[in-house]
């Protein structure tokens, strides 16, 4: 692109006065020029942009040379997309760039102006060409970096409106960028079949060089997802809904959103963490090395796991009684159960039989935070009776062996040592009184 040089190099240079001369006058090859031009201008004018193309091909195919040539170029690509011809104004641009943009748009007067209208309008023109060769990106790429990097200011522009439209373009060059960022992983993850791996790394690298696009961060969890990355894919639609759930004014912002909360239910079995990974994900555009979200099958095994630490007694008895009241309890009764030791079991005393120097024991086991059970569950046959009478509704502790199991009503019988029993209170028995005859 032409630099402008400092007038302190140009006063070194001794070239002040070449330069502070007025640049040659423009003129037409012959009257036909002229008609040529005028027809195109009139074109424009009434938004006949299909003509004008037409026609400016006409005047660039009879005066391929003209000093008109850079009015000309930037007449075409704002034409071709005026009448949305978005492929023929990158190939246009691609002929320009050929050239050299200080040699197309050399004039030091009207060519800074010029220059700006033809990059502005090649580069809105980027995203919307459907399938671009690797040329047409290449040209993208050029035409966008030039318009975010303007350094040639045009003509009569205060400081203040010069910096306004530097600003101005920032935008479409970004978008017309991060569309070509994002472009090879789309590309990968639609070719067929589809190139999981290859739309990942090349949506990686796009999401790390435009953090805040949120259409790299949602096709990037696509990506992840196809390859059953799940926890990493909920990150990244996490990122998308943070960022920006219309994707850019393409999607309906809750279903975006929708996709988040509602796989993140499936995959972790509630919305415990979600507002966590939601804040997570806004702060950083990739997922941290190692991250994981639990899913339900996990959240359940620890639950399960912590429960059993903590309650090792209840957790081996709710394990005994599952697999005794499932559809195979008879045989894993008699295969695995039975006659075998089994480690210490807690549970409430619901009666004693008899009620006084008892040999039996019907025992229920209730659930944390459930109220006593009257229903016996576990039949305790003692080795000798009691001493005393156990009080119904105590909390005790035993070991015994298995010996007899029926499945309706559920009653498992075990052989227990009464020096195994902890905990169980007794009061003496009381004496009867013989009355004289």
């Amino acid at each position: 692109m032409y630099r402008p040089v400092s007038l302190c190099l140009l006063a070194l240079s001794g070239a002040v006065a070449l330069f502070a001369q007025a640049p040659p006058a423009k003129h037409y090859k012959d009257p036909a020029e002229y008609t040529a031009y005028s027809a195109v201008t009139k074109d424009v004018a009434a938004s006949n942009f299909a003509q004008a193309i037409t026609d400016l091909d006409a005047w660039k195919q009879k005066y391929p040379q003209s000093d008109y040539a850079a009015d000309r170029e930037a007449l075409y690509v704002k034409s071709c997309v005026s009448a949305k011809r978005y492929t023929k104004a990158v190939d246009e641009a691609t002929e320009v760039l050929a050239k050299g943009l200080d040699q197309v748009f050399k004039d030091p007067k009207d060519g800074p102006s010029l220059e700006v209208q033809f990059l502005y309008n090649a580069t809105i023109s980027v995203p919307m060409v459907a399938d671009p060769t690797p040329a047409e990106m290449t040209t993208g790429q050029t035409v966008a970096h030039d318009l975010m990097n303007l350094d040639r200011r045009p003509a009569g522009l205060s400081d203040a409106d010069w910096t306004k439209l530097r600003s101005d373009v920032q935008a479409p060059a970004k978008a017309a960028l991060m569309h070509l960022a994002i472009l090879p992983g789309i590309r990968a993850l639609t070719a067929n079949p589809p190139d999981c791996a290859a739309g990942q790394t090349a949506l990686e690298k796009a999401l790390t060089e435009y953090p805040d696009s949120a259409n790299a961060a949602y096709n990037l969890g696509t990506a992840y997802a196809c390859q059953k990355k799940y926890s990493l894919a909920m990150y990244e639609f996490a990122r998308a809904a943070s960022v920006d759930p219309t994707l850019g004014g393409t999607q309906d912002p809750n279903k975006v959103r929708g996709v988040v909360d509602d796989n993140y239910k499936n995959i972790h079995g509630s919305d415990e963490g979600l507002d966590q990974l939601k804040q997570q994900a806004k702060a950083s555009p990739l997922p941290p090395a190692g991250f994981e979200i639990k899913t339900a099958a996990q959240v359940a095994e620890e639950k399960e796991e912590e429960f059993a630490r903590s309650n090792p007694q209840l957790a081996l008895w709710m394990k005994i009684k599952a697999a005794l009241a499932d559809a195979n309890g008879a045989q894993y009764f008699d295969s695995q159960l039975k006659n075998s030791a089994v480690p210490q079991l807690k549970g409430t005393l619901v009666e004693a039989r008899p009620a006084c120097h008892p040999k039996e024991l019907l025992v229920s086991v209730p659930l944390p935070n459930a109220q006593p059970s009257d229903q016996p569950e576990i039949s305790l046959k003692l080795d000798k009776p009691l001493s005393g009478k156990p009080e119904n509704g105590t909390e005790f502790q035993w070991q015994g062996v298995p010996s007899a199991f029926t499945a309706s009503p559920f009653l498992l019988t075990m052989d227990t040592d009464s020096t195994t029993l902890e905990g169980l209170k007794t009061t003496p028995c009381s004496v009867p009184v013989r009355r004289k005859k």
